[in-house]
């Protein structure tokens, strides 16, 4: 039988907005925190470049990706876009880039 699952994909900074190294503890701190409520996160290590324009400025990010992968509901959805805002702050973002689609489990 098969249940309606979204699936919420982060880009994580490896860097601040001034350059410097984001610390390891506080990329595993917002893994743990989706772990926490989740239950279970993926977190691939595998570089992601990114490039992107602010203000006509162009900005070249490394990243890495947080999967996680959620019954579809609407407190699910709420907490995510939280998640979100809670963390571009805390890693001092101009934005944090996040996408959720729906996913079927079997």
């Amino acid at each position: 039988m098969s249940s309606k699952w979204r699936r919420f994909e982060v880009l994580l900074p490896l860097q601040f907005n001034d350059g410097s190294d984001v610390p390891a503890e506080l990329l595993a701190e917002a893994v743990l925190e989706i772990v926490d409520y989740f239950g279970a996160a993926s977190y691939e290590t595998q570089k992601v470049e990114g490039q992107w324009r602010h203000g006509g400025v162009l900005i070249r990010d490394n990243l890495v990706k947080l999967v996680v992968d959620a019954p579809d509901v609407i407190g699910n959805r709420r907490w995510m876009k939280q998640y979100k805002e809670r963390w571009r702050s805390q890693l001092e973002q101009v934005e944090l880039w996040m996408v959720s689609y729906s996913v079927d489990v079997e």
